[in-house]
Formats: structure tokens, sequence, C-alpha cells
């Protein structure tokens, strides 16, 4: 479970960057709180938390799942193409979000191995 963890972590304190981002960004944008809508740019950083966000819940408890039923040692691998598909996603999205697509399919895809793939160990266990 140690791996699973790591990656864990490791997308948590991504997410906590993104988060600090947008904090930072609202008095540079002057966007006051509890607003979350203003200019372009912000917007973006915003969405790009927001969607990390979303990718979490899916991320945190398939990862557990995957190393669990599959492979504790194997979970490194969608955990890593999930981490660098946010950062990708985030820097094309902040660029033109009409660009984000690579990244977002990384992010579905490390997903999907892990859903899947949890899903795959749990009922070859259960039967």
């Amino acid at each position: 479970m140690e791996n699973a963890t790591l990656i864990v972590l490791l997308a948590l304190l991504q997410f906590l960057y993104f988060t600090t981002r947008v904090g930072l960004s609202r008095g540079k944008y002057s966007i006051n709180a509890p607003a979350c809508e203003g200019d372009e740019i912000w917007n973006r950083i915003f969405r790009v938390q927001q969607n990390t966000m979303e990718q979490l819940i899916m991320l945190i408890p398939a990862s557990y799942a995957f190393a669990h039923y599959l492979s504790p040692v194997w979970v490194l691998a969608p955990g890593v193409v999930f981490i660098a598909g946010r950062f990708l996603y985030s820097a094309q999205y902040l660029k033109d979000p009409k660009t984000r697509g690579p990244g977002m399919m990384l992010t579905m895809l490390a997903n999907a191995v892990l859903i899947l793939g949890a899903l795959f160990g749990l009922l070859k266990g259960m039967l």
C-alpha cells in the first residue's frame, strides 16, 4: 500500500499547488471571495484546480483498490501518468483551453486503468 499512498500524496501535493495558485491569483486578478468568475486567465487557473479535484475523486479510491486487488507495484505506472497528465492539462488549459485534450486523455486513461484493473483483480479473487 506504500506505493498507492505515495501516488495519492503526490497527487494531493499537486492539488495543493493548484489550489495555492488559485488563492494567490485572486489578488493578482482582483477576484474577491466568494466570486468564482472574473478575468479569463483567473477562470482558467480556477478550472484547472476544480477539474483536478473532480479527477481525484476517482484516483484516490481506485489507487488503493488497484494496489490491494491487483498490484501494489504496478499502481505506480498509472499514478505517474495521472500526475503527468494533470501538469500537461494545466499547461495546455492555461495556454488555450481548446488544447487541453492530451492532458485530459492521460488523466482519464490513468483513472480507467486503475478502476478497471482494480475491478479485474477483485473479480479474479472472487472466482
